[in-house]
């Protein structure tokens, strides 16, 4: 009888605090396996458009590094300006940009300072305005590294997957 008396007392009791708690847990922290509509999924290679050139090329999305790479050519600053040759491969062009920051990069082999200039990139079905260092990526199999100053915020990564999306899928006029 006794024992009966006190089940009932502390199954009263967890009643009253457990209700609360499931429910402050089921909306602190929301079930977010069916992912965000704003974050598109993308794999570990991804096509990327440079706007307004229209050049299209391979990615590797590297969630451990801090900053977004292209591999640029012949590199030439003046001022606070440099000009710059894309690999022959993907459009051979040369483009001047502003530069915008200097930043010392850690590599495996040496910290080295690079240019950096702001791009408009599609990536998916987002077009983004984002900051890219400047580097001879040529012994690099691809021409360009998306790192986390990209990936933050707006995009989910299954590394499981590769070249899931096409950046021309959402291609306008007015990108061009």
């Amino acid at each position: 009888m006794i024992v009966k008396d006190i089940f009932r007392q502390v199954s009263s009791h967890a009643s009253c605090f457990l209700i609360p708690v499931l429910l402050f847990l089921t909306f602190a922290f929301p079930d977010h396996s069916l992912g965000e509509p704003d974050k598109p999924v993308i794999g570990a290679e991804e096509y990327v458009r440079i706007l307004p050139y229209g050049f299209t090329l391979p990615a590797r999305i590297d969630t451990g590094a801090a900053t977004t790479s292209l591999d640029a050519r012949n590199i030439s600053v003046e001022d606070s300006t440099v000009t710059f040759t894309l690999p022959p491969k993907w459009g051979g062009a040369t483009l001047t940009a502003p530069i915008v920051d200097w930043r010392y990069i850690h590599t495996s082999r040496s910290r080295e300072k690079r240019p950096v200039i702001e791009l408009e990139l599609r990536i998916a079905a987002k077009k983004l305005r984002v900051r890219v260092n400047l580097n001879d990526r040529s012994h690099m199999r691809y021409p360009m590294l998306i790192g986390r100053n990209v990936i933050t915020g707006n995009f989910l990564v299954d590394t499981s997957q590769s070249f899931w999306n096409s950046p021309e899928a959402e291609d306008t006029e007015a990108d061009r």
